[in-house]
């Protein structure tokens, strides 16, 4: 159901914040573009609000403006979560940044500060135990509808839910003698990237695909059909997924994304390197991978027995050392 468009925001700089978040929507994607102006949106409905005699770009000062709006998002009830406080002082940021570029107004870009937008807690990675992963396959076996061998197919390529749901029916390539990939669209990070796969994750495909194909909705190059939009399809695996968590007898709730730190650590646990774990998932940088992958203490044994087989064999002449004796006295 698409959403009512909301009045256009009645503020006296309204036009200069919606000229530079336009600026910056030249390089960034539209969703990005919503962001940034349902940021301008928030922080101009404060001003006017809290402080309706601000209706110059050079009156905007960090106290009590710019202060003041941040002890509003503080405060709201319920709190409002980290990672969106983070994105709303971000955009503000670098519409700030903009604007003091393009409006000449140099303070602007001073009246955000790095130390206001606050840290992410660090939180471990979050693969599923063994029972648990054991349990939830079990699940999806024995339901075996397009729901299910969706998950399966998540689960054994770490592809991110939303990846999932843009694969097209063709996504299955041969890279060689009975050797197979799978081609993952634009992702979270606008790249593509090619999985190996093994015969069962080909099997899944082609159960997807002959559920597609008795699907009523008319017939096009996706292979999980979308009722309205990606949007609502990725709603309904959600709504599916807590089924089969609640079937399998798992609380609490589990969300989908720790299938992709299971199928990471798994494969850091069977011998595939770094890279290829980075490679594999689809990003960027090695820090974004560590977040995926739990090393636990029987890995780190098995890692410290592999690099040190016997320790006579690192200190070979370990049985001659001794402590040095003490000098003989002259006296």
């Amino acid at each position: 159901m698409n959403r009512a468009r909301r009045p256009p925001l009645q503020h006296p700089l309204a036009h200069l914040f919606e000229r530079a978040v336009t600026s910056l929507g030249a390089a960034l994607h539209p969703d990005t573009l919503r962001h940034y102006r349902g940021t301008v949106r928030n922080f101009l409905t404060y001003l006017g609000t809290e402080h309706p005699k601000m209706r110059r770009l050079n009156q905007l000062s960090r106290d009590p403006h710019i202060l003041g709006w941040l002890a509003q998002l503080r405060s709201q009830k319920p709190p409002l979560a980290i990672g969106s406080c983070i994105n709303l002082l971000i955009h503000l940021r670098g519409v700030f940044t903009e604007l003091a570029w393009t409006q000449q107004q140099p303070h602007l870009d001073h009246l955000l500060r790095p130390e206001d937008v606050p840290r992410l807690p660090h939180r471990l990675p979050r693969p599923l135990t063994a029972q648990q992963d054991q349990q939830l396959q079990q699940e999806l076996l024995r339901r075996n509808d397009l729901g299910a061998n969706a998950f399966l197919l998540i689960r054994h390529t770490g592809m991110r839910i939303g990846e999932c749901a843009d694969l097209r029916c063709d996504c299955l390539h041969a890279i060689g003698p009975d050797q197979w990939a799978i081609q993952i669209p634009l992702g979270k990070l606008k790249t593509e990237r090619m999985v190996p796969v093994d015969s069962f994750v080909c099997e899944l495909v082609q159960r997807l695909r002959f559920f597609r194909s008795l699907d009523p909705l008319p017939a096009d190059s996706m292979l999980l059909p979308r009722p309205h939009s990606k949007e609502a399809l990725v709603r309904q695996l959600r709504d599916y997924w807590h089924q089969v968590c609640h079937s399998a007898g798992l609380l609490p709730r589990i969300v989908p994304h720790q299938l992709r730190h299971t199928y990471a650590t798994e494969m850091l646990r069977s011998g595939v390197s770094f890279p290829a774990v980075m490679k594999l998932l689809g990003h960027s940088s090695p820090d974004m991978t560590m977040h995926y992958l739990e090393s636990a203490v029987p890995d780190l044994q098995r890692e410290f027995h592999l690099a040190n087989p016997s320790p006579a064999e690192c200190n070979p002449n370990r049985k001659h050392l001794a402590y040095p004796r003490a000098p003989k006295s002259t006296a």
